[in-house]
């Protein structure tokens, strides 16, 4: 392994690739820890700190994991890449349903350029409506710096000031749009997956430190009421069988058998005739279902846990409880099967059976015992139902097993995500994909990739 990754960098287009990327990467990480002129740092945090087990604090790490940032720190990358996401995920579920997009998205390379002018204007307008409901949110907990230069002689904000606020978090989501960009266009792999997994990673040693932070200061016992050795094994189990499970998921496939037929021609034959594969991915979706699911489920959980605060009836309490995260019953159900729609949804919209059966028979492939048409297309719809079904459960089983973990165990769920869960998951196929790019570049010098044996 060491040789592989000396040869790496012995290639000087891959290496330039490889430092840009990780230049980039230290840029957006400075940019973290700048905090808005505005923001009171000491506030923030005291206030996250008594929220760190309730539904505000929970709401924060959960949409920090997606969102490349940590919203309990109020600074220039606030918002974090969840707006570009936002967008790009709204083009790409319209261009399903929307013919003139449908039709751009057909276009190749301009229309692709098209689509990602709108996503970047419809990015600065989600930026504009956040980031002003997030200087209001902290304006209203007062976590505004009681300075003269701020504050007016009615308490609240200068305008100007709300101005720069805004326009600043809007600058710093613009800013990260343009490094993933960057990375994509000159550095090597995705550039939002990378901003999101640099994010995760970064929080990583925090999450670890908390669990193993009082057993350092004050010891452990065997069996004890606290964390314990068995505790730390359970933990280091969950992280090697989420790893492997997310690799295995990844690299499965259904292959299809596959062969092109011979057309004769006067005395010229065209086609091979030989057997294919045509590869369908167990998991197709990705984590796209998982980030789905918990972004909607966030909604009536913020919604019913600010009406409890605000109202005395004990209604709001129960539906509070029932969708904060834990043991709730109710809670993992619907996470569950909005994982399974989200999933037969996403894949829905990126993989389309008829056009595959089309382009077979355009180029004179056929399945062996299915006419061309049709037929194919519905045996395709078919294996795809199959196996999304598979890839559906594995990611169910990712997202609802640390939370079960960190209730019964009494975790830190922010510890239980990162270290066995959505974060780990996002963090891993990234990284997955990162070695395939690099593995490319070394296969097409006729170099041993690193997943090579």
């Amino acid at each position: 392994m060491l040789e592989k990754l000396r040869v790496v960098f012995t290639i000087p287009e891959l290496r330039q690739k490889i430092l840009l990327t990780l230049l980039l990467l230290a840029i957006y990480r400075v940019g973290w820890w700048i905090p808005l002129p505005i923001a009171d740092p000491a506030a923030m945090k005291s206030l996250f700190a008594s929220q760190a087990n309730q539904g505000l604090g929970q709401v924060m790490a959960q949409v920090a994991v997606f969102s490349a940032t940590q919203l309990n720190q109020a600074t220039i990358f606030g918002l974090g890449i969840m707006p570009y996401i936002s967008a790009s995920i709204i083009f790409q579920l319209l261009g399903s349903v929307w013919a003139p997009l449908e039709q751009l998205q057909k276009e190749g390379e301009t229309g692709r350029k098209k689509i990602n002018e709108y996503t970047r204007y419809a990015t600065v307008v989600i930026c504009l409506g956040q980031s002003w409901f997030y200087v209001k949110w902290l304006q209203d907990y007062q976590l505004i710096r009681q300075d003269d230069m701020f504050l007016n002689a009615s308490g609240g904000l200068w305008f100007p000031w709300w101005i720069v606020a805004i326009l600043t978090m809007t600058a710093g989501t613009i800013f990260l749009m343009w490094l993933g960009e960057q990375i994509d266009e000159y550095g090597i792999g995705n550039g939002i997956s990378l901003l999101i997994m640099a994010g995760i990673l970064a929080q990583m040693p925090a999450a670890g430190w908390r669990l193993i932070g009082p057993l350092v200061k004050e010891g452990f016992e065997l069996g004890g009421t606290g964390v314990g050795p068995e505790t730390l094994l359970v933990l280091a189990a969950l992280f090697v069988a989420v790893v492997v499970g997310v690799v295995f998921i990844t690299q499965g496939q259904r292959r299809i058998p596959m062969q092109s037929a011979k057309h004769v021609r006067g005395r010229r034959v065209f086609g091979s005739g030989g057997r294919q594969y045509l590869p369908l991915r167990v998991n197709q979706a990705g984590v796209m279902p998982i980030i789905f699911a918990s972004s909607l489920l966030m909604f009536p959980q913020m919604l019913f846990t600010l009406l409890a605060n605000y109202s005395a009836s004990p209604l709001w309490r129960t539906l509070s409880e029932s969708f904060s995260r834990g043991t709730s019953f109710v809670y993992n159900l619907l996470y569950v099967l909005l994982i399974y729609f989200f999933c037969y949804f996403w894949t829905a919209i990126t993989f389309n059976p008829k056009d595959m059966a089309n382009n077979l028979k355009d180029f004179g492939n056929f399945i062996p015992g299915y006419r061309p048409g049709k037929r194919t297309a519905d045996y395709l719809e078919k294996v795809t139902v199959r196996i999304t079904y598979v890839g559906a459960g594995f990611l169910a089983l990712v997202a609802i097993t640390p939370t079960i973990v960190s209730a019964a165990m009494g975790i830190d769920p922010l510890v239980a995500s990162f270290y066995g869960g959505t974060g780990l998951l996002i963090a891993v196929s990234v990284a997955f994909d990162l070695v395939q790019k690099i593995d490319s570049h070394l296969v097409m010098r006729n170099y041993r990739g690193l997943l090579e044996k």
